[in-house]
């Protein structure tokens, strides 16, 4: 090697190493505990203990003193969190940031809920959530009468403004946003602080009617969130709460038992212990969350019984590397909670999941330590919502595993689109999890022929028919992707049609202008409702009055054989559909102005939350973005879930609603 390229080949090192150490890890922590113009009754203790253990913890996972700031009272050096101060920070924070930096927002306090008008995204509930700043007055119940709280559309637009910057955002949510906060139907407000003084348990979350105080002169409208000109895809984003946004959350003394144990929010601590696990996913963060979890929620079950207990929300990339800037998941394969049982273990996952029996799996078992171990087995049951299997003889002596996972060694064959490729089968396929395509040697048993330019559907459930196609492979793949997105679909609705979901309903309206035209359940859509006449238009009308929340995915084929995600709109956002009661149900409807002409289909499926669950999007995604968006946290009952299912098909002379 002369001396020249030498020279060359170390500068091309050196600027190398210099644009990885460019990118940089910042944190903002944010704790209330005192709410200075409220009645001291409502003030919490744990926050100023959570900042500092959030950053002794961003400490161990190698953050920079100089890049984590602190807002909170009660303690020494910090700015104190008051609502113009936050915004300050976030302002700072985002100023400071450059593509491929890492930024983690956490909040340890109150919060609240009321309705918000102004806002681009309207909730299923109409309420918005806000995160109750120490500076917080006004009475709730009307627009902009409260000051001093940053509400969800401030973080979404601080949130965008930092994905627009290629900056990837983890936030954390120490907090909640009760509305109804108890099981009882009582009007009076909760007590915040329950039990013993030596062991008290603080509850996070206000009712509408507890704060005091006129509010602040033009206060909301002189901060200004940021602007972004159009959204960003989610893809470098992730988030976890404490609770779903009618739950409460607890602070109360942590670790249990312990002669060191102080007030902490319960949410702050458990992230804290499991990153001591070396979590190498934000997946593998909030799994080692929910393992943590059960003992603490039992003793405050018995000690608070009319008290609705947490399930932690996670959202967002979650098998993305922790702590980095990258899009790209560590793995696409789903990856679904299991509870051991002497030598068997409960997959917290079914068919609608895309699990069949016999299926080859493999299984983790992450100790306490952090250390995972792992072997392959097959699948020896599978029901609508969950499933069963042996423990691989080679784990079966890890009785104190904390954590036990199963994911999928590849797509299932009995679910695969079945081709019969005479020169095989374009290149560049893409498709979520469980959707497949395979090539078939017989022309026997496949759904679709393949020969260059022209495409024959054999399979009478998919529209069995033949039709030209473009010599370009681009072409035939597209076609074959929504093919077998498509067989997915039908799949999912055959398991689920005959099933029964009381209080969940999807309506079908026919809209002209603003004139409502006809409407009928998406169950039973037909002719009455189809086809659309000039000027007309498609709406889906979806009310959840179970009084439960309900995982739902509502996604579509146009005519022209495009998948559309219609619910959640963005892959990075929840399909946590909020709670609703016959009362007060959850609304929410959704525009499909891709739906058409004859061709379209459209397929809802929602069932009810499952506590500690695996994500939910029940492998209807469209591979666009992030393939997987939102979890949750409780014990799951071992009954099988109720769930609703309909597929509306534009048939032409063939209407159909299955």
């Amino acid at each position: 090697m002369t001396i020249v390229p030498r020279v060359l080949w170390l500068l091309v090192l050196l600027l190398a190493i210099g644009g990885h150490a460019t990118a940089a890890q910042r944190a903002l922590l944010v704790g209330v505990s005192e709410l200075v113009n409220q009645p001291q009754a409502l003030w919490l203790q744990a926050p100023r203990n959570d900042v500092m253990l959030m950053r002794d913890a961003l400490l161990k996972q190698g953050f920079a003193a100089s890049d984590i700031t602190v807002l909170a009272d009660g303690v020494g050096g910090a700015v104190l969190p008051e609502s113009q101060a936050i915004h300050d920070a976030l302002g700072r924070l985002l100023a400071q940031s450059r593509s491929g930096d890492f930024v983690l927002l956490y909040f340890s306090g109150h919060g609240t809920r009321l309705r918000d008008s102004s806002k681009r995204y309207q909730e299923p509930d109409g309420l918005s959530e806000n995160f109750l700043a120490r500076d917080v007055r006004g009475t709730l119940g009307s627009d902009s009468a409260l000051t001093g709280d940053l509400r969800d559309a401030d973080f979404d637009a601080w949130i965008q403004a930092f994905l627009a910057r290629n900056v990837f955002v983890a936030s954390v949510f120490d907090t909640c946003s009760a509305n109804s906060m108890t099981r009882s139907s009582t009007a009076e407000s909760p007590l915040v602080a329950e039990g013993p003084a030596d062991d008290e348990v603080r509850w996070r979350g206000l009712r509408t009617g507890q704060l005091f105080g006129a509010p602040g002169p033009a206060a909301r409208t002189a901060m200004a969130r940021p602007a972004v000109a159009e959204q960003v895809p989610r893809a470098r984003y992730v988030a976890l709460f404490a609770s779903e946004s009618h739950q409460i959350t607890p602070e109360l003394r942590l670790p249990r038992k312990s002669r060191n144990a102080r007030p902490q929010g319960l949410l702050t601590w458990a992230v804290v212990e499991a990153l001591s696990r070396r979590p190498a996913t934000w997946r593998d963060l909030f799994d080692g969350v929910l393992a943590i979890y059960p003992p603490v929620i039992d003793e405050l079950a018995q000690r608070f019984p009319t008290r609705e207990l947490p399930s932690p929300v996670a959202e967002g990339n979650l098998d993305a590397p922790i702590f980095a800037n990258r899009a790209q998941p560590v793995s696409t394969r789903p990856v679904w909670r299991a509870q051991r049982s002497g030598d068997t273990l409960a997959v917290q996952a079914g068919q609608l999941d895309g699990l069949v029996a016999q299926q080859p799996l493999r299984v983790l078992a992450t100790m306490e330590d952090g250390t995972v171990r792992s072997a392959e087995g097959l699948l020896s049951q599978a029901y609508t919502d969950k499933a069963r299997m042996a423990v691989p003889p080679t784990l079966r002596e890890l009785s104190g595993a904390a954590l036990w996972n199963v994911t999928p060694l590849g797509e299932p064959a009995p679910l695969a689109l079945r081709v019969r490729a005479e020169q095989g089968l374009p290149p560049g396929l893409s498709l979520d999890y469980p959707a497949s395509v395979v090539a078939v040697a017989e022309a026997d048993g496949a759904d679709v022929r393949w020969s260059g330019t022209r495409l024959e559907v054999l399979s009478p459930a998919l529209g069995a028919g033949a039709r030209p196609l473009p010599a370009d492979s681009t072409a035939a793949r597209r076609h074959l992707e929504m093919l077998a997105r498509l067989k997915w679909l039908n799949q999912l609705y055959a398991i689920a049609r005959d099933a029964q979901f009381d209080g969940f309903d999807a309506v079908l309206e026919v809209w002209s202008g603003d004139r409502l035209v006809r409407s009928g359940p998406a169950q039973q859509a037909g002719a009455r409702l189809l086809p659309l006449r000039g000027g007309e238009r498609a709406v889906l009308n979806v009310r959840n009055a179970t009084g439960r929340s309900v995982d739902l995915v509502v996604v579509g084929i146009d005519p022209q054989g495009g998948a559309r995600q219609v619910y959640p709109g963005d892959p990075g956002e929840t399909n946590r559909f909020k709670r609703g009661t016959r009362d007060a149900p959850a609304v929410k409807r959704f525009e499909l102005p891709w739906f058409n002409a004859e061709g379209g289909r459209l397929l809802v499926l929602a069932a009810p939350a499952a506590p500690y669950s695996a994500p939910r999007l029940f492998g209807a995604g469209t591979a666009d973005g992030v393939g997987q968006v939102r979890v949750r946290g409780a014990l799951q009952q071992d009954s099988e879930r109720q769930s609703f299912a309909a597929m509306v098909h534009w048939a032409g002379e063939a209407l159909s609603a299955r």
